[in-house]
């Protein structure tokens, strides 16, 4: 178990399509918060990323640029563990354990699956079908106490607490069955063209996206032409206008306002008005993350090191869980 005396918590991204305000809003923005009294580790799940094709020189890329982000939105490679999953190769290795104490009909119920089998019709993979072993193995490695979930990821984190209670049972207290951490306050943004689906880093259209990377000018773009509703009300109404209520939403986790205080502040001046403010404020607290990002990302002596370091730590810190769970098994010592 973790000999740290804060509590262990771990998340990732995988490095797909671009980072953006949603990713921002709903996961890195608690991460700041989580390191000052957390002991945090922090990844790019690349091997995650493969169950779709990729071309290799954009997965670069982007691994590099998610990391360089990561950093510009305020996470402390010092502080925390930074790393990407392949660069640690106990991931692998754990998974391949882990699958052999969950069940196929557990896994014929994951909903991600049936999901992405949809939306990826022609590359239905093994690697596909059981990525939620691999999660599991990512977040028991490291005797995670707590994992971040949205509601897309509840259901993996009831596997993982399954296996590990399954495995505890049969072997003693190998692991640390995890909890879920959901944050006090947050805000789930959506789609800029269809406010009804979660904004996707993935999705084809860029439209319906801000990217953290988009230019000043195009986020203005996107935000006028955001899907709004019937009427000119600024209301808080997600059920009956979703448009309206996701740019809200985006507004109130950038500035700090309550929903009550920009409806009082929007009385009788339209979408217009509001959409014209909005595209300010978001793009006033983009560009001081640009800018970091440029000045993260154009280092690449010192990116390089902070991916050799982090995946030194991360070994360190899996080695032993794997180790205990070879030994448990009866795997001869190397």
């Amino acid at each position: 178990m973790s000999q740290t005396a804060k509590p262990v918590i771990l998340s990732g991204i995988q490095p797909s399509g671009a980072l953006t305000l949603g990713n921002y809003i709903g996961a890195i923005r608690n991460w700041v918060q989580l390191q000052q009294d957390h002991d945090c580790l922090f990844m790019l799940v690349d091997l995650h990323a493969i169950t779709v094709r990729q071309d290799p020189a954009e997965l670069r890329q982007r691994c590099l640029e998610f990391l360089s982000l990561y950093i510009a939105c305020g996470i402390d490679p010092d502080k925390n563990v930074l790393f990407v999953q392949s660069h640690v190769p106990q991931h692998a290795e754990l998974a391949w354990v882990l699958n052999c104490y969950t069940y196929m009909g557990e896994l014929n119920r994951m909903t991600q699956f049936k999901d992405k089998s949809q939306r990826h019709s022609e590359n239905i993979n093994a690697g596909l079908y059981d990525y939620p072993v691999l999660m599991a193995a990512d977040i028991l490695l490291y005797q995670s106490k707590f994992v971040p979930v949205g509601d897309d990821q509840k259901q993996h984190l009831e596997l993982t607490r399954d296996v590990a209670l399954r495995f505890n049972k049969l072997y003693g207290p190998v692991f640390t069955v995890p909890e879920p951490w959901i944050p006090k306050v947050g805000a789930r943004i959506m789609s800029l063209q269809d406010p009804t689906v979660k904004m996707s880093k993935s999705d084809a259209n860029n439209n319906a996206y801000i990217s953290l990377l988009d230019d000043p000018d195009l986020v203005a773009k996107k935000i006028k032409r955001a899907v709004t509703d019937s009427g000119s009300e600024i209301r808080y109404e997600p059920d009956s206008r979703p448009g309206i209520a996701n740019l809200m939403s985006i507004y109130a986790a950038i500035t700090g306002q309550t929903l009550e205080q920009i409806e009082a502040a929007y009385q009788g001046k339209g979408y217009g008005a509001f959409k014209t403010d909005l595209a300010e404020i978001t793009v006033n607290f983009i560009r001081p993350v640009q800018q970091r990002f440029h000045a993260v990302y154009d280092d690449r002596e010192g990116l390089t090191r902070i991916l050799r370091q982090g995946a030194e730590k991360a070994q360190a810190r899996a080695q032993p869980t794997l180790a205990r769970v070879f030994d448990v098994l009866g795997f001869l010592p190397r």
